[in-house]
């Protein structure tokens, strides 16, 4: 695929992308930490919302 930009350009673009605050590396997506952190805030609103409940009746 061929650039659209001006060969000026396209160097201005790479020379910003590989600067060293853009090569970041990231840690592997983990879906279990993810799964337990969505349910733990979950209950822990379900808990709140009874604890409300029972506070305000």
């Amino acid at each position: 695929m061929s650039s659209r930009l001006s060969p000026d350009d396209q160097q201005r673009v790479e020379q910003y992308l590989s600067a060293p605050q853009h090569q970041v590396e990231r840690q592997p997506f983990k879906p279990w930490r993810l799964l337990l952190v969505i349910l733990a805030v979950v209950m822990g609103l379900g808990l709140l919302s009874r604890l409300l409940s029972r506070l305000v009746l």
